[in-house]
């Protein structure tokens, strides 16, 4: 297992085929909002349904997973590679046509 992997996400009878990997933990300046990227590894049949290809199948499938935790609460979700593309390029958009000090 990789080095800050968690194996079954620690819940009694998860399965060791589905894996987390802190990939970046940032803290916003302003409001201190911790902000954490994990990869999600989904490698079991039966983690995730595959497309609606007319079988009752499961492909292994890869998410990027955004926690925000302020203060005690936490916001948490799983986005495919498709949509953390397009909302990682609008990030770095937004943020390139910012001034810097």
């Amino acid at each position: 297992m990789a080095l800050g992997a968690v194996s079954g996400f620690g819940r009694p009878g998860a399965t060791d085929m589905t894996r987390l990997n802190s990939l970046l933990k940032l803290r916003v300046p302003v409001g201190g909002q911790e902000i954490e990227l994990q990869q999600v590894d989904y490698t079991e049949p039966g983690d995730v349904p595959a497309p609606n290809d007319g079988f009752a199948t499961s492909i292994p499938m890869n998410m990027l997973r955004t926690r925000i935790r302020e203060k005690s609460r936490f916001t948490v979700f799983d986005v495919d590679p498709l949509t953390a593309e397009q909302w990682g390029e609008a990030l770095l958009a937004w943020a390139r046509a910012q001034p810097r000090a």
